[in-house]
């Protein structure tokens, strides 16, 4: 994530403009690494979160309202006697590094005006929190640095603050072409890309690919392999896309499918294709640093829920299968039972030629055009009882032959419902929807019910709708619950079912209002039903179609199970992008 010194140069020129001559009405630290401030303007008010995180370091605009612990922290009170009350002089950047001064002047004990500087490092592990007085001492930190830890630079109270060593040379302080031609020879026999983020202070090696392929100059190259007109060219390209003011400014998110990928202050065509990655553009950076934050968050939470439902269908769906072929093995097996009856018979048929004590007899197989098969005995078993063995034998296995064929005719039902329910779990995009899925799992026995949380009394029906170019909604059911609902009380019976042939996957419905869609808006509807299934990522998907009144739920089916007939049949590829220009 190229949160870089240019981005934060960005990000610092808004913040400046919004929250100058902004007065600090409360300050709460939700967290021991973050803190709140809640800002009063003409303009309106702000909630500004700074994050120390060691993951996820930022600034950003607070959207939504955070819990506070009982009583606040030592450092959060040191702040609210500090800043409360105060007005903000400025926010700045250091050096184009990824340092952010806000500077607060406020009333101190004797009621003089004083100045102090609250310094946000976004630095990754090496986040910190400082406030500092306005003689550069350091009051006090989120994170206390004492020397054990680092004997570089200490961050403690009543030590005069240092700025991370090390600082590279700025872009904008370079003077010309020749100048920026030297500095970047230094590190001749670097790749080009490698050489221009070594050499100049805030800049990524994501933005300094970016700069090399809108220069047209291979990124791989050696510095020491660049012509004078190209090293020009880099010169250009990175004094305007690191300009504030450069015309490639355009704060976007960066998704690939569903999944927040990236942000930055411009599109990263070169670097993310839009043929594979989707950009979603945004006013303001510090909204747009909130919302990726949130929404990656969000998307992990989905997936650390998904990943514990997917692991538990995937243990009783592995169970199933294996059991399965046990008892198909098991029916192969029940075949031989009519040579047992076979045998039975020839010796009732026969039995004036057998004599007890006898451990075998060869027989004409008149089942067989009298082909002789030989029959073992029991030496202590009459003839008699020696058939009725038999007879016994064949009648075992037919019975167990008709409840081989029910438990396989089960067994095979419940693989089919646990592969549409492990698919429903994979295509899922929100919390609730997998709520709704484990509570599902839950009623039929597949998964514990948590015992903190009541039984979801009311679901919630919100299947996923598209809307076709003629006017036809396309109803997705998102889950088992929505499936049977859609199907089988919402939809009418001149409506439009599809689902996929044989694959798992969603109902889905098209509304016709009595009409006839044409047949684009029956393949489009095709499509959502291939991507809304096991098979989103295939192509030429078989998509079965049928109006609603020849879909039929047989009772005692498991949630969103059904048989149809009278079907058509059609093959598509589903396309993400191209559907996304048809959601609702």
């Amino acid at each position: 994530m190229p949160f870089d010194g240019i981005f934060i140069k960005h990000l610092v020129s808004e913040l400046n403009e919004t929250l100058t001559d902004s007065r600090i009405d409360k300050i709460h630290q939700p967290e021991n690494d973050e803190i709140t401030i809640f800002t009063k303007s003409k303009s309106g008010n702000k909630v500004l979160r700074v994050s120390a995180s060691s993951s996820f370091p930022r600034i950003c605009f607070l959207k939504e309202k955070k819990d506070n612990p009982l009583s606040p922290p030592m450092f959060c009170m040191l702040l609210r006697k500090n800043l409360i009350g105060g007005r903000i002089l400025s926010v700045s950047q250091h050096m184009d590094e990824r340092i952010i001064n806000i500077k607060v002047t406020s009333k101190d004990e004797l009621g003089d005006e004083s100045e102090k500087t609250l310094i946000i490092e976004i630095m990754g592990k090496h986040s910190n929190i400082i406030l500092v007085d306005q003689d550069g001492k350091i009051i006090d930190s989120a994170k206390r640095i004492p020397e054990y830890l680092s004997s570089v630079r200490q961050i403690l109270p009543g030590l005069e603050y240092k700025f991370p060593p090390g600082l590279k040379k700025q872009i904008e302080n370079v003077k010309d072409f020749l100048e920026f031609k030297s500095l970047l020879e230094e590190k001749e026999h670097l790749e080009v890309f490698k050489a221009i983020y070594s050499v100049f202070q805030g800049i990524s090696p994501i933005l300094s690919r970016e700069i090399c392929r809108r220069s047209l100059i291979n990124e791989s190259s050696k510095v020491i392999n660049l012509k004078d007109d190209e090293i020009e060219n880099l010169f250009l390209f990175a004094k305007k896309m690191t300009d504030i003011s450069n015309p490639y400014k355009n704060p976007v998110m960066i998704f690939e499918g569903k999944t927040p990928k990236d942000f930055y202050f411009m599109n990263l065509e070169n670097y993310y294709p839009t043929d594979t990655f989707d950009y979603e553009e945004y006013d303001s950076f510090a909204d747009l640093i909130e919302d990726y934050y949130a929404k990656s968050d969000n998307y992990r939470r989905i997936m650390e829920k998904s990943t514990n439902l997917r692991k538990s269908i995937k243990v009783r769906l592995d169970r199933d299968i294996k059991k399965l072929s046990k008892l198909q093995n098991e029916l192969l097996d029940t075949e031989k039972m009519d040579k047992f009856k076979i045998k039975g018979d020839l010796i009732i048929g026969n039995i004036y030629r057998i004599e007890k004590g006898m451990n075998e007899v060869e027989l004409e197989n008149y089942y067989e055009d009298n082909k002789l098969i030989k029959i073992k005995l029991d030496i202590r078993l009459s003839p008699s009882e020696n058939a009725q063995k038999y007879f016994k034998k064949y009648n075992k296995l037919k019975t167990a032959s008709t409840l081989l064929v029910d438990q396989i005719s089960d067994t095979e039902k419940e693989i089919e419902y646990l592969e549409n329910v492990y698919t429903l779990i994979e295509n899922s995009t929100d919390q609730e929807n997998l709520d709704l899925i484990r509570e599902e799992l839950a009623e039929e026995g597949y998964v514990k019910r948590k015992s903190r949380k009541r039984k979801i009394k009311n679901k919630k029906i919100n299947p996923r709708t598209y809307l076709s170019e003629e006017g036809y909604e396309i109803l997705v059911g998102r889950n088992n619950v929505e499936n049977d609902y859609l199907t089988t009380k919402f939809a009418s019976k001149k409506d439009i079912w599809l689902h996929t042939k044989i694959i798992p996957g969603s109902h889905v419905i098209i509304r016709t209002a009595g009409e006839e869609p044409n047949e684009d808006t029956i393949i489009l509807a095709a499509k959502i039903a291939a991507y809304h299934s096991k098979a989103r990522q295939s192509e030429n998907v078989p998509i079965d179609y049928t109006i609603v009144k020849n879909v039929k739920k047989p009772n005692g089916s498991k949630p969103g199970m059904v048989i149809y007939d009278f079907y058509n049949t059609v093959y598509v590829t589903p396309d993400e992008k191209e559907l996304n220009k048809y959601i609702k």
